[in-house]
């Protein structure tokens, strides 16, 4: 255990017991995201029976909650920040719950649907959650730490499903999203351990916020969107249906990706507080440029296998949005703008897997990563645009005046 806390640079000063129980419901969430993330691409297409275009589709439906989040924030957005964070954990539970009784594809875009409502709701308020625990400079160590941990229990998770897929090669793919939805259940309980006076502000906080200052933010939020569901799971479905990996074969990938991220997500947070986000996110944008040319261009399943772990390694980085706003926002302000981000974020999340489900039979998915490329090259001078962090010997004259 001490060489763990040592890896993940768990520091006694910074992780209060608040923070301890957040970590908690991150290794549980992660825990179950980590079983649904090994099955989901399989059980689409071997369960469902599910074609490349019809799940592109269904990745950009499932998005359209995050679309509507600002709004969803506003009507809660008086509500203690660990209970909001606790109910969107249920949800996104109960959601996953009910794929296990799906049997067409309307009912599967329904569920998705829910199960995206609560994940997209807790998306940024685990983030303001964690921000709001988080002494400042210390922000980039925190996030990446919680990825690591987080990390660490999609091992589990996805190390789960291997094993029980070779003893129990029979068990059917629905069963996983069962005993995922009782890990978010889970994960929200621990939240609620976490006092309802967590992230409070002396400031009564906007229901809704967007604001000119916040414009770069926004600008950069908008390109991720354009390009997540690329990274994130198109790789993976090309490695299915092109490749034809197995469940066995997809869960190794991934188990391996969360053991490479749990070991470099704390450092890479550490590069945010150490160098800034312009440096390090610019830098990382070139490399998913490099990551995207290479899939379009190459069909050696080996090498395709490194470039999908080096890209989920880099999306880590896009916590640096996160931490950008929270140098520069005011608390009552963090959680609306992260919420709004979120919405934007989803402008391109909806609408570009339902462009790739039309080019797909067209383009094909070399196509797909080529336009990725380009997309992640309209973010670079943005990138390039964001404010520097202050000189550390500055940073410590603004705490000491605290």
């Amino acid at each position: 255990m001490k060489r763990l806390s040592q890896q993940l640079r768990l520091d006694a000063s910074v992780w209060t017991t608040s923070l301890i129980f957040l970590a908690a419901s991150s290794f549980m969430q992660r825990f179950g995201q980590g079983l649904l993330d090994a099955a989901t691409t399989n059980f689409f297409v071997e369960t469902q029976g599910l074609s490349g275009d019809q799940v592109l589709w269904l990745e950009g439906i499932r998005e359209i909650p995050g679309l509507i989040l600002i709004f969803i924030a506003a009507l809660t957005m008086r509500l203690p920040l660990s209970y909001r964070t606790a109910v969107s954990l249920v949800l996104a539970g109960v959601g996953y719950g009910l794929y296990a009784g799906v049997h067409s594809y309307t009912g599967l875009l329904a569920v998705a649907v829910l199960a995206s409502l609560g994940l997209h709701m807790w998306m940024p308020l685990n983030s303001s959650l964690a921000l709001s625990l988080s002494p400042r400079g210390k922000t980039g160590s925190v996030m990446g730490t919680l990825n690591g941990i987080g990390s660490l229990a999609a091992i589990v998770g996805m190390g789960a499903l291997a094993l029980i897929s070779v003893i129990a090669a029979q068990t059917p793919l629905s069963a996983y999203f069962i005993v995922g939805a009782v890990l978010f259940v889970i994960a929200g309980l621990l939240v609620l351990r976490i006092p309802p006076s967590a992230g409070a502000t002396d400031e009564v906080p906007p229901r809704m916020l967007l604001k000119r200052q916040y414009w770069l933010y926004y600008v950069l939020t908008f390109f991720q969107g354009s390009r997540k569901q690329v990274l994130n799971t198109f790789g993976t479905l090309v490695l299915v249906q092109t490749y034809g990996m197995q469940v066995q074969q997809i869960s190794l990938i991934l188990t391996l990706s969360s053991m490479i991220n749990l070991i470099g997500s704390p450092y890479l947070g550490r590069l945010l507080d150490r160098y800034g986000e312009r440096i390090v996110l610019t830098t990382s944008y070139a490399l998913l440029v490099l990551g995207c040319v290479g899939f379009a261009s190459s069909s050696n399943v080996a090498f395709l296998t490194v470039l999908l772990l080096a890209i989920k390694l880099l999306v880590i980085l896009e916590i640096g949005l996160d931490t950008y706003v929270y140098r520069f926002a005011p608390p009552e302000e963090l959680t609306p703008t992260l919420s709004a981000g979120i919405s934007i974020n989803h402008v391109t999340s909806v609408a570009m897997p339902l462009v790739a489900g039309l080019l797909l039979p067209v383009i094909g998915y070399s196509g797909i990563f080529l336009g990725t490329a380009g997309l992640i090259l309209l973010s670079i001078p943005f990138a390039l645009s964001m404010q520097a962090p202050p000189k550390p010997a500055r940073q410590a004259a603004v705490v000491a005046g605290d």
